[in-house]
Order: C-alpha cells, then structure tokens, then sequence
C-alpha cells in the first residue's frame, strides 16, 4: 500500500508544494512546528533514510539546500533546522524547519493549525524566494 507521501507526490492527496523535481518533492507541513516547517520527500517509497542509495542520498540534501535558504530568506529565524525522524509515516523525509533555538525541533511540542490561507500564504514566501 502506497505511503500518504506516495499518495501526495502523485496527486491523489493535495498539499501546499514548495519544489519537485526527477527525485524529490517538497511541501509544507500542514500541522507544523513553526510556520515555514517544509517536508522533503523521496519519491521513491523507503522506509529509512539510511536505505536510500548512497547517489541520491547525497543529492538529497542538494536539493533541499535552495529551499532551506529561502525558509531562512522568509521567516526571521537563526537558521534552517533539519532534522530526520522517520517514525510517523513509513518514507523517509526530512523536516526543514526556522529555528532560532533547538527546542524549535521539539517533535513533541504542540503543533500549529494554520488555516489553509495561511498555509498559501506560507507557500507564497517560500516560493518566491526560492533561486535555484
């Protein structure tokens, strides 16, 4: 059975889509820690990152780069966080997230209901200051 990562990636479920390319597909969480919190998805279905083939692993991270910059161009923040989980949803990704302090990566924390205006908006902020 199809991941809800596979089922986004292929249309069947909507999301809020920050970049895609061959490999990889980014969107906003929709139940983010803070506003600007992207998910970056293989589209191919593993289950851990560290299964993922060594090539695409490293081109991974090259793809998030750009998107990590304009999260950081669009939200006041000290810096873009990543970090890989794995445990909700059987794919692997990684979260991107604004941080100003490592408890802005709290998986715990409480986590935010933007309305889906909010999240466009969002969306807006990073995609216009996405280069490359």
């Amino acid at each position: 059975m199809a991941s809800i990562f596979s089922k986004i990636i292929a249309g069947e479920i909507p999301c809020y889509k920050i970049a895609e390319n061959d490999h990889f597909f980014a969107f906003l969480d929709i139940f983010p820690l803070r506003e600007g919190h992207v998910l970056v998805v293989c589209k191919t279905e593993v289950d851990k990152i560290f299964d993922v083939d060594d090539q695409l692993l490293s081109e991974w991270l090259v793809f998030a780069k750009p998107i990590a910059k304009a999260i950081e161009r669009a939200f006041p923040c000290d810096r873009c966080g990543i970090s890989v989980i794995g445990l909700e949803v059987p794919h692997a990704h990684m979260h991107l997230v604004p941080i100003n302090s490592s408890n802005d990566l709290n998986f715990t924390a409480h986590k935010m209901k933007l309305s889906p205006e909010q999240l466009k908006e969002v969306q807006g902020k990073i995609v216009d200051r996405l280069i490359g």
